[in-house]
């Protein structure tokens, strides 16, 4: 450690003070548990003998021999492609419309919003009524009625319908962090900035949220990106509260649930972990592409 870092320390030192609690908690329980995955990766480990080095094994398994693993990557993609940017939008555009609204009416819109993410948990039993795979499932007797379909939908064991399911009920509860990072981003902007552009020529919200609105919330832009990205790629208990685990030919199947699969169902931590450093760094280079575009945004 050089002079100029402990002279830096020691001028902040009460900064440096309020951040151990933080960095303490995050090199124990976010750093440490990394770096501990990516060398149990490399190995066989059962937790009931020694661990044995296997190099890149678990790795050339995962790709060219677990098929399971590819069709739970292929879900992962479809449903990141879907929930992240369709989620983001709209979280986005919701923020928007209701940002101008009075103290009173933004607050209660704001938690009425923010519900579903609070009570996702909650709610698989009003799931499970909603897309029961008989005539009374809620969904299946008002299509029926409808005359829109003439049997009942096994919404939650049909191999076709799987993935449609879990992309709507992830979707609905992903008004979430995102949502109030962008209600706070739009707080937060100079309201003198939207008196300029008046005087620069802009004449329409368009224009002001393209030219003001979206450069000055830029922070919150990023952030809200971020955990869209951690959300859709981490889409789990929707897969197994409502499919099970394992679901019908693995047709909801993600790189996560693979992951509880072979690391809390068969104890193979070796290659649970091998996956988990995967979907790590699939994160991460989607976060550092987001992040670029969302960049020129402010630029």
């Amino acid at each position: 450690m050089n002079n100029g870092l402990l002279q830096q320390m020691k001028k902040y030192r009460e900064s440096y003070l309020l951040m151990l609690p933080y960095l303490l908690f995050f090199t124990v329980f976010t750093l440490v548990p990394v770096i501990v995955a990516v060398v149990i990766s490399f190995t066989e480990y059962n937790m009931l003998t020694p661990a044995r080095f296997v190099f890149l094994d678990n790795y050339i398994r995962m790709f060219l021999e677990d098929n399971v693993f590819l069709t739970a990557m292929s879900n992962m993609v479809r449903i990141a492609v879907i929930i992240g940017p369709v989620s983001y939008i709209l979280c986005f555009f919701i923020a928007w419309v209701i940002n101008d609204l009075n103290r009173t009416g933004r607050s209660i819109l704001t938690t009425l919003f923010y519900v579903p993410a609070v009570v996702g948990g909650a709610s698989w039993a009003v799931w499970r009524l909603l897309l029961s795979g008989d005539q009374y499932g809620l969904v299946n007797n008002f299509l029926m009625s409808l005359g829109i379909i003439f049997e009942p939908i096994a919404w939650t064991t049909e191999e076709s319908a799987i993935l449609p399911v879990i992309i709507i009920v992830q979707l609905w509860m992903s008004m979430g962090i995102s949502f109030l990072s962008f209600i706070a981003g739009m707080q937060t902007v100079d309201q003198s900035l939207y008196e300029a552009g008046m005087i620069d020529g802009i004449r329409n919200r368009f224009q002001e949220l393209w030219y003001v609105t979206l450069p000055s919330m830029l922070p919150q832009l990023v952030f809200g990106a971020v955990m869209q990205i951690i959300s859709a790629f981490t889409v789990a208990d929707v897969s197994v509260q409502l499919c099970g685990l394992p679901s019908t030919n693995y047709a909801g199947e993600t790189i996560v649930t693979h992951i509880m699969d072979y690391g809390t169902i068969r104890y193979e931590f070796g290659y649970a972990c091998a996956m988990s450093v995967v979907l790590v760094l699939l994160m991460q280079l989607s976060r550092a592409l987001v992040t670029k575009v969302l960049s020129k945004v402010g630029s």
